[in-house]
């Protein structure tokens, strides 16, 4: 097998390949996965299947290939499902006459399907678990060839990408079929990461014979949607990402009706469309199936997540009444779990020990800790402590961040400060932020610009950094003032436990009647150096020019400690590269306070 259209060729696993997936992650950008890792699955399943010619494998991983090969056998069929579509698929085996549970992992959008968790799998099968890995429809590396035919790779499935549609939960189903004539399974529990997660819900909630009794859901969605478009803003950068990421041309990889889904989208058109067929792909849309079916369900996602935002996976979980678990981490999508799906670790990689602990309690019936965890565990941000390396001269982590649990995310939030925004000193260009309503005040600025006010530098890669102990930082100094309006308090007597979800009231003008906000929530040190904690976007409509509309909106969740003697600022601008926007460019948008409906901030704490 090889891992790119470049035929490059399967070489030895190395320990500076290791060291730096574990160090780094396993996304070199947003739509390329680091070669390293490719390699490192690759020669697993060249070891496993018998096509590497030479030695691959570190001797730790060459003796777990051994430990289970001794237990289990290998397979790497294709499974057909109702309509003809080939699957490829991989299992894992294990050889005993007594019945043992099987995991079904779907893979997550990348152009490597199934195999890229191939480390993951052996591990799932020393703890005693038949395993059935498969790439949904669609996905997987498509490389055209000169004559304009296409060659798929090994672990690439044919059909379309049906984006978590009624086609992946029949072939969910048609796997577990699958699983049962091959395995004769004791239980089925489904574990999925990213686009695998979605789509393990929602065979959970969808299978007709309701075989599924357990889920493991990481960097997971529960409104695609909303994830997709909320407060009347797309998530553009997010939904790009993603094309861009399907292992080969759009045309080939979406039928006709998703390319023209994905097409409106990206214009902004029929957009009622396009959130029902969100809507349609959303486990929270079937939360009733999972709940009357019992289904246990573990949660994980990031604080920073730019692809499946926090608070619509949050709000799943509270709708469900299962037992269950939510796991929310410092960081962007996939970084917490990547590396420990991918390689091994000199000690516990958290977020996958705990979700292997889930099923191991559900499905093994393991007298784990399990019982014992509260619902909810926040890892708050950036309570862990680092050191330069000496090789690299980055920072390493050499504590771990906080985790605080709390029996519901109703109980996360404790409290609510406002903070309101006033005019400020006379002396200073900013406004500020105060504890007491004030009112006759107004900031303006230009819209249609981007600032060095934003979310994140890239997509998954800025939050993979984030995870791994060096969050972006930012120098307050280059906000221009003329495309952002700012807010910040004075130095704080004491700290902040920032626990929930942020609330921002408004009133806002534009000389045009659209404009689009987004705003953002920093942690600012002595120095003047910032850190983001949260933000999120707003598009208003038919504004009146000179007439001025109030608007209240949610920030993303926040699990943040702000430390003594730093500020809290709060930055609004018009444009962010992840999200569409509708300023006309060149235009003022105009941010007041009026006295029956005071500019304020809801922070807050626990």
């Amino acid at each position: 097998m090889s891992h790119s259209q470049d035929d490059n060729p399967i070489t030895p696993v190395t320990a500076t390949q290791l060291n730096r997936i574990a160090g780094h992650g396993i996304y070199s950008s947003a739509t390329a996965i680091d070669p390293a890792a490719v390699n490192i699955a690759e020669a697993l399943v060249a070891t496993l299947n018998g096509t590497a010619g030479t030695p691959l494998l570190t001797p730790d991983l060459q003796k777990l290939t051994e430990q289970v090969r001794q237990k289990a056998t290998f397979g790497f069929p294709r499974i057909t499902a109702d309509d003809g579509v080939k699957l490829s698929a991989h299992t894992i085996k294990l050889t005993t006459s007594e019945p043992r549970p099987v995991v079904i992992v779907p893979a997550g959008w990348t152009p490597f399907g199934w195999i890229l968790f191939e480390y993951a799998y052996l591990q799932l099968a020393l703890r005693g678990y038949h395993v059935l890995a498969y790439t949904p429809r669609g996905i997987g590396l498509t490389s055209a060839l000169p004559d304009g035919g296409y060659l798929d790779a090994p672990w690439t499935s044919g059909g379309t990408i049906q984006v978590g549609g009624p086609s992946d939960w029949t072939d969910g189903s048609t796997v577990i079929d699958y699983a049962e004539r091959h395995f004769n399974p004791s239980k089925v529990a489904f574990l999925g990461e990213s686009y695998g997660s979605g789509i393990s819900q929602l065979v959970a909630a969808h299978d007709p014979a309701a075989r599924v009794d357990a889920v493991v859901a990481l960097s997971t969605w529960g409104d695609l949607a909303d994830s997709l478009y909320q407060n009347d803003t797309r998530h553009l950068e997010a939904v790009q990402k993603l094309i861009d990421f399907t292992g080969g041309p759009i045309e080939r990889k979406f039928d006709p009706a998703a390319q023209q889904m994905l097409k409106d989208f990206l214009a902004g058109e029929n957009l009622d469309k396009v959130v029902a067929w969100g809507k349609e792909r959303s486990p929270s849309s079937y939360a009733d199936r999972t709940n009357a079916r019992g289904v246990p369900t573990f949660i994980s996602n990031t604080w920073h997540e730019t692809l499946f935002p926090a608070n619509q996976a949050i709000a799943h979980f509270e709708r469900l009444t299962v037992p269950k678990r939510l796991n929310l981490w410092i960081g962007d999508h996939a970084a917490p779990e990547g590396a420990g799906l991918t390689i091994p670790f000199s000690g516990p990689n958290l977020p996958v020990e705990e979700a292997f602990a889930w099923l191991d309690h559900h499905i093994l019936g393991a007298p784990n800790g399990v019982p014992g965890w509260e619902p909810v565990s926040s890892q708050i941000m950036f309570t862990y402590k680092t050191k330069p390396d000496p090789e690299s001269g980055q920072d390493v982590i050499i504590e771990p961040a906080v985790r605080e649990p709390a029996r519901s995310w109703a109980d996360v939030t404790t409290s609510t400060e406002c903070w309101y925004l006033t005019a400020g000193a006379t002396d200073r260009r900013d406004g500020g932020l105060g504890t007491a309503p004030e009112t006759g005040w107004k900031r303006e600025f230009t819209a249609g610009q981007l600032t060095s006010a934003t979310a994140v530098d890239a997509v998954i890669t800025t939050g993979q950094a984030e995870w791994n102990g060096n969050p972006k930082t930012y120098s307050t100094s280059t906000f221009d003032r003329a495309h952002l309006a700012v807010w910040s308090s004075g130095p704080l007597q004491t700290a902040r436990r920032i626990r929930g979800v942020p609330r921002l009231t408004l009133n806002v003008r534009s000389s045009c009647a659209a404009t689009t906000l987004v705003a953002y929530l920093f942690d600012v040190g002595p120095d003047d150096t910032a850190r983001i904690i949260t933000h999120e976007p707003f598009t208003l409509r038919e504004l009146s020019p000179g007439e001025d509309r109030q608007v209240t909106w949610q920030l993303q969740a926040a699990g943040y400690d702000l430390a003594p003697n730093y500020r809290l600022m709060l930055v609004v601008n018009s444009e962010d590269r992840l999200y569409s926007d509708a300023n006309t460019d060149g235009s003022t948008t105009t941010i007041t306070s009026a006295d029956d409906s005071v500019a304020q901030l809801e922070l807050p704490l626990g």
